[in-house]
Protein backbone atom coordinates (compact mmCIF):
# COMPACT_ATOMS: atom_id res chain seq x y z
CA UNK A 1 0.00 0.00 0.00
CA UNK A 2 1.34 3.53 -0.61
CA UNK A 3 1.52 5.80 1.99
CA UNK A 4 1.50 9.36 2.48
CA UNK A 5 4.79 10.79 2.65
CA UNK A 6 5.44 13.57 5.86
CA UNK A 7 5.86 16.65 4.71
CA UNK A 8 8.35 19.24 6.25
CA UNK A 9 6.40 20.59 9.54
CA UNK A 10 5.43 17.60 10.68
CA UNK A 11 6.72 16.75 14.19
CA UNK A 12 7.47 13.42 13.41
CA UNK A 13 9.87 13.85 11.36
CA UNK A 14 12.07 15.39 14.07
CA UNK A 15 11.54 12.28 16.17
CA UNK A 16 14.57 9.78 18.15
CA UNK A 17 13.07 6.64 16.45
CA UNK A 18 12.11 3.75 19.13
CA UNK A 19 15.06 0.40 18.54
CA UNK A 20 12.59 -2.40 16.85
CA UNK A 21 12.93 -5.14 19.34
CA UNK A 22 10.72 -7.45 17.46
CA UNK A 23 9.79 -7.39 14.01
CA UNK A 24 6.00 -8.01 14.30
CA UNK A 25 3.67 -8.57 11.08
CA UNK A 26 2.71 -5.21 11.24
CA UNK A 27 6.64 -4.39 10.77
CA UNK A 28 6.96 -6.17 7.97
CA UNK A 29 4.13 -4.73 6.29
CA UNK A 30 4.84 -1.10 6.80
CA UNK A 31 8.57 -2.08 5.43
CA UNK A 32 6.68 -3.34 2.74
CA UNK A 33 4.37 0.15 2.53
CA UNK A 34 7.95 1.79 2.26
CA UNK A 35 9.34 0.28 -0.48
CA UNK A 36 6.32 0.52 -2.93
CA UNK A 37 5.67 4.52 -1.66
CA UNK A 38 9.60 4.80 -1.93
CA UNK A 39 9.32 3.31 -5.56
CA UNK A 40 6.13 5.21 -6.48
CA UNK A 41 7.91 8.83 -5.09
CA UNK A 42 10.73 7.92 -7.20
CA UNK A 43 13.31 7.97 -3.74
CA UNK A 44 16.39 5.76 -3.06
CA UNK A 45 15.17 5.76 0.20
CA UNK A 46 12.13 6.20 2.89
CA UNK A 47 12.46 5.91 6.58
CA UNK A 48 9.70 5.56 8.83
CA UNK A 49 9.37 8.64 10.25
CA UNK A 50 8.81 9.74 6.72
CA UNK A 51 5.27 7.70 6.81
CA UNK A 52 4.23 9.07 10.22
CA UNK A 53 5.80 5.98 12.36
CA UNK A 54 8.61 7.53 14.96
CA UNK A 55 10.65 4.04 14.68
CA UNK A 56 14.00 2.66 13.15
CA UNK A 57 13.38 0.86 10.34
CA UNK A 58 14.40 2.39 6.78
CA UNK A 59 14.77 1.15 3.02
CA UNK A 60 17.01 2.11 0.47
CA UNK A 61 17.80 1.05 -3.27
CA UNK A 62 20.10 2.56 -5.54
CA UNK A 63 20.00 -0.93 -8.06
CA UNK A 64 19.26 0.96 -10.95
CA UNK A 65 22.06 2.34 -10.97
CA UNK A 66 24.68 -0.80 -10.22
CA UNK A 67 27.83 1.80 -10.94
CA UNK A 68 27.04 4.66 -8.37
CA UNK A 69 29.34 2.36 -6.08
CA UNK A 70 32.87 1.77 -6.65
CA UNK A 71 32.93 -1.13 -3.62
CA UNK A 72 30.46 -3.24 -1.37
CA UNK A 73 31.68 -5.59 1.26
CA UNK A 74 28.89 -7.33 3.09
CA UNK A 75 29.96 -9.25 6.12
CA UNK A 76 33.62 -8.77 4.74
CA UNK A 77 32.79 -10.53 1.66
CA UNK A 78 32.72 -8.50 -2.00
CA UNK A 79 29.09 -8.15 -3.17
CA UNK A 80 27.46 -6.63 -6.28
CA UNK A 81 24.54 -3.84 -4.88
CA UNK A 82 21.98 -6.40 -6.28
CA UNK A 83 22.45 -8.96 -3.96
CA UNK A 84 21.33 -6.90 -0.78
CA UNK A 85 18.50 -4.29 -2.69
CA UNK A 86 16.71 -3.56 -1.36
CA UNK A 87 17.92 -3.13 1.59
CA UNK A 88 15.11 -2.84 4.67
CA UNK A 89 16.95 -2.12 8.07
CA UNK A 90 16.39 -1.85 11.35
CA UNK A 91 18.88 -0.50 14.24
CA UNK A 92 21.01 0.92 12.18
CA UNK A 93 24.89 1.14 13.51
CA UNK A 94 27.14 4.11 11.56
CA UNK A 95 30.69 4.81 11.14
CA UNK A 96 31.79 7.08 8.86
CA UNK A 97 35.51 6.87 6.96
CA UNK A 98 37.63 10.45 7.56
CA UNK A 99 37.39 11.43 3.66
CA UNK A 100 34.13 13.60 2.84
CA UNK A 101 32.80 14.74 -0.01
CA UNK A 102 29.64 16.83 -1.28
CA UNK A 103 27.30 15.66 -3.27
CA UNK A 104 23.64 17.25 -4.41
CA UNK A 105 20.72 15.73 -2.23
CA UNK A 106 16.85 15.98 -2.11
CA UNK A 107 14.28 14.27 0.59
CA UNK A 108 10.92 12.97 -0.67
CA UNK A 109 9.70 15.36 2.77
CA UNK A 110 10.95 18.18 0.59
CA UNK A 111 9.52 18.71 -2.41
CA UNK A 112 11.72 20.47 -4.79
CA UNK A 113 14.28 21.20 -2.58
CA UNK A 114 17.76 20.33 -3.10
CA UNK A 115 21.08 20.71 -1.65
CA UNK A 116 24.73 20.60 -1.38
CA UNK A 117 25.41 18.47 1.98
CA UNK A 118 28.70 17.13 2.90
CA UNK A 119 28.96 13.39 4.57
CA UNK A 120 31.90 10.78 4.96
CA UNK A 121 32.71 9.26 1.32
CA UNK A 122 32.71 5.80 2.63
CA UNK A 123 30.89 4.21 5.64
CA UNK A 124 30.94 1.09 7.51
CA UNK A 125 27.03 0.08 8.43
CA UNK A 126 25.67 -2.58 10.80
CA UNK A 127 22.32 -3.12 9.83
CA UNK A 128 19.91 -5.60 11.06
CA UNK A 129 17.58 -7.26 8.43
CA UNK A 130 13.96 -7.96 9.39
CA UNK A 131 15.18 -11.71 9.80
CA UNK A 132 17.11 -10.89 12.28
CA UNK A 133 20.64 -11.35 9.98
CA UNK A 134 23.39 -8.60 10.78
CA UNK A 135 24.65 -7.18 8.04
CA UNK A 136 27.88 -5.31 8.20
CA UNK A 137 28.39 -3.41 5.01
CA UNK A 138 31.15 -1.02 3.58
CA UNK A 139 30.59 0.92 0.91
CA UNK A 140 30.75 3.99 -0.70
CA UNK A 141 28.94 6.60 -3.36
CA UNK A 142 24.88 6.80 -3.48
CA UNK A 143 24.72 3.68 -1.45
CA UNK A 144 26.84 4.96 1.53
CA UNK A 145 25.12 8.52 1.09
CA UNK A 146 21.40 7.14 0.76
CA UNK A 147 22.31 5.08 4.06
CA UNK A 148 23.46 7.91 6.20
CA UNK A 149 20.35 9.73 4.88
CA UNK A 150 18.21 7.63 6.06
CA UNK A 151 19.73 6.80 9.40
CA UNK A 152 19.83 10.49 10.08
CA UNK A 153 15.80 10.40 9.60
CA UNK A 154 16.09 8.06 12.18
CA UNK A 155 17.59 9.79 14.69
CA UNK A 156 15.19 12.72 14.21
CA UNK A 157 18.18 14.46 12.14
CA UNK A 158 16.64 16.11 8.63
CA UNK A 159 19.29 16.72 5.28
CA UNK A 160 18.25 20.55 5.81
CA UNK A 161 20.83 20.37 9.59
CA UNK A 162 23.64 19.73 6.92
CA UNK A 163 23.66 22.47 4.44
CA UNK A 164 25.83 25.16 5.00
CA UNK A 165 25.21 28.49 6.94
CA UNK A 166 24.31 30.17 3.36
CA UNK A 167 22.20 27.48 2.39
CA UNK A 168 20.06 27.51 5.24
CA UNK A 169 19.82 31.29 5.78
CA UNK A 170 18.38 31.47 1.80
CA UNK A 171 16.03 28.66 2.37
CA UNK A 172 14.39 30.79 5.36
CA UNK A 173 11.78 31.77 3.73
CA UNK A 174 11.10 28.54 1.91
CA UNK A 175 11.21 26.49 5.21
CA UNK A 176 8.79 29.14 6.62
CA UNK A 177 6.56 29.02 3.68
CA UNK A 178 6.01 24.87 3.82
CA UNK A 179 5.51 25.05 7.99
CA UNK A 180 3.13 27.27 6.93
CA UNK A 181 1.54 25.27 4.38
CA UNK A 182 1.84 21.68 6.72
CA UNK A 183 0.31 23.63 9.65
CA UNK A 184 -2.43 24.73 7.52
CA UNK A 185 -3.36 21.45 5.74
CA UNK A 186 -3.37 20.06 9.32
CA UNK A 187 -5.66 22.48 10.89
CA UNK A 188 -8.10 21.87 7.78
CA UNK A 189 -7.99 18.13 8.04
Amino acid sequence: MIREIVLYGDPVLRQKGVRVETVTPEIRQLADDMLETMVHAHGVGLAAQQVGEAIQLAVVDVSHDPECISFLRVNGEEAAIEDISPLVFINPEVEGGKFKETDTEGCLSFPDLRGDITRPAEIRARLETLDGEVLEIETDGLLARAIQHEVDHLFGKLFIDRMSRARKLSLKRTLREMQQEWEYQRAKA
